[in-house]
């Protein structure tokens, strides 16, 4: 089988090979770690990024214009993981940079996505939001008019139809979707995490608003993009639960949310994609019903330390979709806790539905022997 039939195999609960054999990714201070500890570099890898950039692996939906790993993928020949269509689906065009004040160690500037962010020159931290771009309805009439018009002008590659030619032979799963393709992420990045929980009470009709606009945006955009090529599942990027539950309660999340995932979740159905992806850390347990109501059919990373237990949810959930779901403490602390850990999920591997991998990126305190032993352990169980 190649990657693309593995997934599908895999996804629908159906026969296959193997399952999937990735990784969702590294911190960049991971790789460089492993550099000095024994991992070869690939000629391509992308050497001297911020210990805090994330490089994506197999298991997390790229795009062409992002990182991917190629060292750790070519070392222990991983299958070839999922690629999303690399379109914008959000704020476009993108705000021009704009620097407000600087001093001799920071910089406050305006963001390609409007938000107003703090970065430290020597970056040695993570740019730290102060603004968003929605405060009421007149900056929301404003930002809808100049960066979210319902066109797909200028939001896909210059060289879209050599994407498309890649897509016709493929052998590795494509899917649609990204970022900003979020219901509740979207409001976030618009609105800023502490605004947007007020607004669900204090003006829910703008809430309202900006999702059904936020709707006809994406369906029309992604109806364009499906009369070109086929993709074998959608994607959402959430990031909406702590470590101790949700960021909405139950009300919160059918009154705004669950319509909009309907909609477009009908759309994907009818466009023949039957798979369909959500990304949320933390804890998600209140969350999946709500998901599943909606008509999500797979989650992903379940961080062990939030409490998610993959054998657990498989108890509860026998037909949702999983990935990730592997603790990367137990890979900092070695072999036996790694073989505990392996043996804890290998009956979720053998009942289907499930691509096994660490509960996110790879972080710089596991030692490259620790991971080359998982990675050996885990491809003799795959």
């Amino acid at each position: 089988m190649n990657a693309r039939e593995r997934f599908l195999a895999c996804m629908r609960f159906q026969p296959m090979d193997h399952a999937p054999n990735w990784e969702m990714g590294y911190w960049a201070g991971t790789l460089e770690r492993w550099y000095v500890e024994g991992l070869p570099p690939h000629p391509q890898a992308v050497r001297g990024l911020v210990p805090g950039a994330g490089i994506k692996g197999e298991g997390f939906p790229w795009r062409r214009s992002e990182l991917k790993d190629q060292s750790v993928s070519s070392y222990f020949g991983l299958d070839k993981g999922l690629e999303k269509i690399d379109g914008e689906w959000g704020i476009w065009p993108p705000f021009p940079k704009e620097v407000l004040w600087e001093d001799e160690e920071n910089v406050k500037q305006r963001m390609a996505d409007g938000t107003v962010a703090l970065v430290r020159k020597d970056s040695t931290t993570l740019p730290h939001v102060l603004d968003w771009p929605v405060t009421d309805r007149a900056s929301w009439e404003k930002l809808k008019e100049e960066h979210l018009r319902l066109d797909i002008s200028g939001r896909l590659p210059a060289d879209w139809d050599q994407h498309l030619a890649l897509y016709r032979e493929r052998d590795w799963p494509l899917g649609i979707g990204g970022p900003f393709l979020g219901v509740f992420s979207s409001l976030r990045t618009l609105f800023g995490f502490e605004r947007l929980m007020y607004m669900f009470f204090d003006d829910p009709q703008l809430i309202h608003d900006v999702l059904a606009h936020l709707t006809e945006l994406w369906l029309g955009i992604f109806g364009q993009v499906l009369d070109q090529t086929d993709v074998d599942y959608a994607y959402y990027w959430e990031d909406m639960s702590y470590k101790s539950g949700s960021m909405v309660s139950p009300r919160i999340f059918r009154e705004f949310l669950t319509p909009v995932y309907q909609r477009i979740n009908a759309f994907f159905r009818q466009r023949g994609i039957d798979i369909i992806l959500l990304d949320t850390d933390g804890s998600v347990w209140d969350l999946i019903p709500l998901f599943q109501e909606a008509g999500v059919t797979g989650l992903y990373p379940f961080e062990v330390r939030a409490g998610m237990d993959v054998a657990a949810v498989r108890a509860r959930y026998p037909r949702l979709q999983m990935m990730g779901g592997i603790d990367k403490n137990a890979l900092v602390a070695g072999p036996a806790a790694i073989d505990q850990e392996l043996e804890r999920i290998a009956p979720v591997i053998r009942s289907g539905g499930y691509v096994p991998g660490c509960d996110h990126y790879v972080p710089p305190d596991v030692p490259w022997t620790h991971f080359s032993y998982y990675r050996q352990q885990l491809a003799r169980i795959l």
